[in-house]
């Protein structure tokens, strides 16, 4: 069966992470092609082209592409949509707005979050906060569906796939891409980030949050925040993980002032290993956590801050 990866290219730049896991989750579905779509992307063509498991690589190098719309994006995978009986995206922001799009032109339906795959039409996701896991069987004759890639590993490399260009597909829509602000840090990105650091709302106050940043810092790490500590102001809106923030599956998740309401750990209970420290020890995160540690955080952090 013929599967379409939708790779993640914004600007030119391979979000190699997240493309590299859709791309194991596709290949138990059959052979991948690739479909690569940006201004500039020749190098990201090549890097596709090089992981184990895709069989050739669509390149459609031209400006409209350059941010990812949906609109122009959706004209270019209809245009080659025939050919395939899954279309794939990584359930990251770009992918959850160009699918849905997708879908509804080829009325059919969307299949979000798969975190699993049983067989060609039987698929495997979360519900209500991941509380509950559902098994999908569709009989849409094409399949479009998110993959949560912090549920799988990425491809390797040592691919050579071919590098086929693909010709721009007009799209009359009437959008524009106005501008793009990006948040410049030294630490690493959020979901890709082997370690994260994360404090809640028993961190108490902006100010406070320098403790998390410090241990951060020494451990090479991303920082995250619950939801009740970036409602409350201490922490910025793109550092928040859980259910209406981003999804992570670190190596290592640090939770620091975090009760564990289940919003949160849908966005992080993947994590290889989770260590909590709160001074409540009935607190809900406790019950996901593999290390747990009873005590006041401002004596706890600074002190595995110093040792550290």
């Amino acid at each position: 069966m013929s599967v379409l990866l939708v790779a993640e290219v914004l600007a030119g730049q391979l979000n190699k992470d997240s493309t590299a896991k859709a791309l194991t989750a596709a290949a138990q579905l059959g052979a991948v092609d690739v479909l690569c779509a940006s201004g500039g992307c020749g190098a990201a063509a090549d890097e596709l082209a090089a992981l184990q498991g895709v069989n050739k690589v669509l390149c459609a190098d031209d400006a409209s592409y350059e941010y990812a719309m949906a609109e122009p994006m959706a004209a270019l995978i209809l245009s080659v949509a025939d050919q395939y009986e899954h279309i794939v995206f990584p359930a990251t922001t770009s992918g959850k707005n160009i699918a849905p799009r997708v879908a509804a032109l080829l009325d059919v339906m969307v299949i979000s979050e798969v975190m699993a795959i049983n067989g060609p039409a039987e698929f495997v996701r979360p519900i209500y906060a991941g509380n509950a896991i559902q098994t999908v069987t569709t009989a849409d004759a094409k399949k479009v569906m998110t993959i949560r890639t912090a549920s799988f590993d990425s491809a390797a490399e040592g691919g050579s796939a071919a590098v086929e260009s693909m010709a721009v597909v007009a799209c009359d829509a009437p959008v524009a891409w106005v501008s793009n602000e990006v948040q410049e840090s030294d630490r690493p990105e959020l979901t890709s980030s082997d370690i994260i650091v994360s404090g809640g709302r028993g961190v108490g106050s902006e100010e406070n949050f320098a403790l998390i940043e410090a241990l951060a810092d020494k451990l090479g790490a991303a920082v995250g925040a619950s939801r009740a500590a970036v409602d409350a102001g201490f922490a910025p809106n793109d550092w928040q993980v859980g259910q209406t923030g981003k999804i992570v599956a670190p190596q290592l998740y640090v939770a620091v002032g975090i009760s564990g309401a289940i919003q949160h750990l849908a966005g992080m209970k993947d994590s290889k290993v989770i260590v909590a420290i709160n001074k409540d020890e009935d607190a809900p995160i406790f019950q996901v956590a593999d290390y747990g540690l009873v005590a006041d955080l401002f004596d706890a952090v600074p002190e595995m801050t110093a040792a550290l």
